[in-house]
């Protein structure tokens, strides 16, 4: 009998741009730097905000994301509140930052800092 594995479908997804802005930070990385993590610290008026931050030793409970420009880990804790989420990396005039489209997001605070499952 042999079994068939199928590849385990990634967390979330990352948009070209997101992926590109990945490659961009790992390209000034300070030195030590395995990748960037995502994760949903507790803060805002909703509850849960999105953070991404250098990471210099990968926890193996992260889930890990290797894109063409770098590793993206997500927190392990924060995994279930992402789950089929799309990361995007968005930029006009005013503003720049990485953006979530979450389908566990019940709720977010009017400034969209942060939200709530």
């Amino acid at each position: 009998m042999t079994t068939t594995t199928r590849a385990r479908p990634a967390a979330l997804t990352l948009t070209p741009t997101a992926e590109q802005r990945i490659t961009d930070l790992m390209a000034r990385a300070p030195e030590g730097a395995v990748g960037v993590k995502l994760s949903t610290p507790r803060r805002g008026c909703s509850g849960l905000a999105y953070s991404v931050d250098y990471v210099t030793d990968a926890d193996p409970f992260d889930e890990r994301i290797d894109t063409p420009g770098g590793t993206l880990f997500v927190d392990g804790a924060s995994i279930l509140y992402l789950i089929g989420s799309r990361m995007d990396w968005k930029e006009d005039d005013f503003t720049a930052g990485f953006v979530f489209d979450n389908p566990n997001a019940k709720g977010s605070c009017g400034c969209g800092e942060s939200f709530t499952v």
